[in-house]
């Protein structure tokens, strides 16, 4: 038996639009954000990100994870990802993070490596609200 997709649209439906919005690609930065966020919030251990940190990254999530920015009765939530290459190889990127009604910025710097892995180089947390 075959399948197929049916690809008609609903009636009515004139435009090409996808129901739930456009699909964005999810790139390194998406996976690290969440990553970060789970070892700041303390859902994930500070060692889970060892071997994908290079220079001072560790060091600073050591620092960041004890001392519980979003260690709170509610979970954070990341809100929106973004990023910006400033050159081959580097991508600068941002989350907005929301706890209940506070929100906070992670920005932190990936570097691609000679075996083409990114690493986390740099984060920084700051509370907006």
């Amino acid at each position: 038996m075959t399948r197929t997709r049916n690809t008609t649209r609903p009636p009515g439906r004139h435009d090409q639009r996808h129901p739930h919005g456009p699909r964005t690609p999810r790139g390194p930065h998406d996976w690290f954000a969440e990553r970060l966020l789970a070892v700041v919030s303390g859902q994930r251990p500070v060692h889970s990100l060892l071997g994908h940190t290079i220079g001072p990254a560790y060091d600073q999530l050591v620092t960041l994870a004890p001392a519980g920015p979003l260690r709170e009765r509610l979970r954070p939530v990341l809100r929106r990802c973004g990023r910006f290459h400033p050159g081959p190889g580097v991508i600068e990127a941002f989350a907005r993070i929301t706890t209940g009604d506070r929100v906070s910025a992670m920005a932190f710097r990936l570097e691609q490596g000679p075996d083409l892995r990114w690493r986390c180089a740099a984060i920084e947390m700051a509370p907006l609200a």
